[in-house]
């Protein structure tokens, strides 16, 4: 019988052992890397957080522009439920917020992100990181209170078993004051300015227990070359670090998505309109 396949030799000590310390390849994570050119973004967040009186950051445009590029892409809008994809009627983005000084972390989700104003995103962030952050966000404080008193042999179970309720047999635990799909279609962390120290880019892991098929991680703006019309010039760049379920998403889908984020974050104004003179509206 011909062999097709060889022992290798001269192996190193580490290479010999490495096929027993990791299993075959079975994750479906995907992961990508966009720098977004911010510089039209970054004056017109301003503009927008002087008019709206509320402060408009780059993540909160990030959440804004994946929510569209989603709307735009529905086949990407979904959930794996039952080992089959699942339909998700609205686009919600659950964005990360760090408590404690980063030692911990919490969020909110913003339902019909792709509906919701750009300075209303930023509204409800700031009012619902506020609440988490003094301890008045009920449902944070539930969820804290029920992790903190399961033994550690329980905790994993527990929390599978709740998320095989709710994704699974989709059953309405409100009266337990737990949320359905609590997390949505996607999570965003800015990462750009954690703990006083700004990062390049990262890359995420998927949390199993979300259902969420996309995670983007924004980084920190920094002054890059590139290239315009043939010309190297210096620009405000920030890098997205994108992680993709790939049983929800193949590659033409994460790009099209991929694509339609970076056109809204690029150029705000074309893809949201003018910046709404709101206070000086009032003020005449």
């Amino acid at each position: 019988m011909t062999r097709v396949f060889e022992p290798v030799d001269g192996l190193s000590s580490w290479r010999r052992l490495a096929p027993h310390v990791w299993d075959r390849p079975n994750d479906p994570t995907v992961y990508g890397v966009i720098d977004v050119v911010v510089e039209r973004a970054l004056p017109y967040l301003e503009e927008l957080s002087k008019q709206s009186g509320t402060k408009v950051r780059l993540s909160h445009l990030v959440t804004k522009a994946l929510a569209m590029a989603i709307r735009a892409t529905p086949e990407g809008n979904a959930i794996v439920s039952q080992r089959s994809l699942k339909a998700r009627r609205d686009v919600d983005v659950f964005v990360q917020v760090s408590l404690d000084g980063g030692r911990d972390l919490s969020g909110a989700k913003i339902t019909r992100a792709d509906e919701t104003s750009l300075a209303d995103i930023a509204r409800q962030l700031a009012e619902r990181a506020e609440r988490v952050r003094q301890r008045a966000d009920p449902g944070v404080e539930r969820t804290k209170n029920m992790v903190d008193r399961l033994p550690n042999f329980l905790l994993g179970w527990s929390v599978r078993l709740m998320e095989y309720f709710l994704y699974d047999l989709q059953l309405d635990l409100s009266r337990f004051g737990i949320a359905s799909d609590q997390f949505g279609s996607a999570m965003v962390s800015n990462i750009g300015t954690f703990d006083g120290f700004g990062m390049n880019f990262a890359l995420a892991p998927l949390v199993p227990i979300s259902r969420v098929p996309i995670v983007v991680l924004v980084g920190e703006v920094q002054r890059k070359p590139v290239v315009e019309d043939d010309r190297v010039v210096v620009r405000s760049v920030v890098t997205l670090g994108c992680t993709f379920d790939h049983r929800v998403l193949d590659g033409s889908k994460a790009i099209k998505i991929a694509a339609r984020l970076r056109e809204v974050a690029e150029d705000p104004e074309r893809a949201l309109g003018p910046v709404p003179a709101e206070r000086q509206a009032a003020a005449g």
